[in-house]
């Protein structure tokens, strides 16, 4: 029975890594940003040339006023491009008609039923740029999001000054009156997008990329693969800049907004194309980044690449229940100083994970979540369940663009 108690024991010992690495992103994320980028980077360096890219892929009714958020904040050298990504509704029609009354707005269009994703939109893009007057610094935006005032300036000119990618703040929000469940998610959004990365930016780490609100200085555009129909492109092609010296900033004085969807079966989808792309890059790319980082020494690609190997928090908290009732059971049974071990080990991970989690909503959730609301966690997990089965027997392989309502 030896061998049940050091797996037992050797499942809560791993366990505590991403537990341990979680825990610490949210301590150091707490309080108010540790360095303010945007305070000097718009009057340190001359204005970069920009051009703000957009992949819309049937974005018809949503890129209008994306549009309109960004035109007030483009310089006389800025320009927009559009790239309408294999539409089928008239996407490129209502680039083209606000054009007309908008200078320095382009649209092209690429069709391509093969090669399907964000990132061979993307890829077409630059590939155009390229072939003309390249810009400074490329800003990719989301066709579906709005970039608040001052971001194209604060981002640009941050990285174009520091030569690595500058990522905005990006959150997102359900409307007035959304269900607890809902703002829980949202709750979580914020964790994932604001006090983590500020966590790993406090470490000089520098943060993943979130899809959104990222400025590319050109000189390094080439760097990196961006053809790509992976499921979370935004957290591949974060982690190659890492690899290549490049680790993305964060930049939460831009900020960039979003709505999630209200049809409860596109949050099913987009969720389960999230967590699967989570956990497809955990395996594949978390892991090896970890240990390129370790031999060559870039701390900042093995702090990105242990921050990957994190698993959605559901799951972390799922799996560590699980392995903490599985070692109940087994010192139940076969009480050895090893189980026992195990038992608190795995009782420890638990606690540390609690802690962390109250800690984040006192500073990121309370205002909008009660407390009594976090009673909820374990029915919001055991949703989750079914995405995480899915993900063995019926995994998402194909980038599939969420239903806007």
């Amino acid at each position: 029975m030896m061998w049940i108690d050091l797996a037992m024991l050797s499942l809560c010992a791993m366990l505590s890594i991403p537990v341990g690495w979680l825990c610490i992103q949210i301590a150091l994320g707490l309080a108010k940003p540790a360095i303010h980028l945007a305070a000097t980077e718009t009057t340190s360096t001359a204005a970069p040339r920009v051009v703000v890219l957009i992949p819309a892929h049937n974005e018809s009714i949503n890129i209008l006023p994306t549009l309109r958020s960004v035109m007030p904040q483009l310089q006389v050298s800025d320009r927009v491009l559009v790239v309408a990504d294999n539409c089928s509704d008239d996407t490129a029609d209502a680039v083209r008609a606000f054009a007309r009354t908008h200078q320095r707005v382009d649209v092209i269009e690429r069709m391509d039923t093969t090669r399907r994703g964000k990132g061979y939109a993307l890829a077409y893009g630059l590939d155009h740029l390229a072939q003309q007057d390249a810009p400074d610094v490329v800003l990719v935006l989301d066709a579906d999001c709005i970039l608040a005032q001052g971001g194209l300036s604060t981002l640009s000119h941050c990285a174009q000054k520091h030569q690595r990618p500058a990522q905005a703040l990006y959150l997102m929000h359900h409307p007035a009156g959304a269900s607890l469940q809902a703002r829980l998610a949202e709750w979580a959004w914020r964790v994932k997008n604001l006090c983590r990365p500020r966590g790993l930016q406090r470490l000089s780490a520098g943060c993943q990329l979130t899809g959104t609100g990222m400025a590319f200085p050109w000189p390094i555009v080439g760097l990196v693969p961006w053809a790509s129909g992976h499921l979370v492109e935004d957290m591949k092609l974060g982690l190659d800049f890492a690899a290549a010296g490049h680790a993305p900033l964060l930049v939460e004085q831009a900020l960039v907004d979003s709505q999630f969807p209200t049809r409860e079966d596109t949050q099913r989808s987009q969720r389960t194309r999230w967590e699967h792309g989570h956990l497809s890059m955990l395996i594949q790319d978390g892991l090896p980044a970890v240990l390129k980082g370790l031999l060559r020494g870039n701390w900042r690609l093995l702090a990105l690449g242990l921050d990957i190997c994190i698993p959605p928090l559901a799951l972390l908290v799922l799996l560590n229940l699980l392995a903490l009732g599985g070692s109940l059971l087994w010192c139940a049974i076969h009480p050895t100083a090893t189980a026992q071990q195990a038992l608190l080990w795995g009782l420890a991970n638990l606690c540390t994970l609690a802690v962390a989690i109250l800690a984040a909503w006192y500073a990121h959730g309370r205002h909008n979540v009660p407390f009594n609301a976090l009673l909820r966690i374990p029915l919001y997990i055991l949703r989750k369940v079914p995405v995480y089965a899915q993900y063995l027997y019926k995994r998402q392989m194909d980038w599939v663009r969420s239903r806007r309502d």
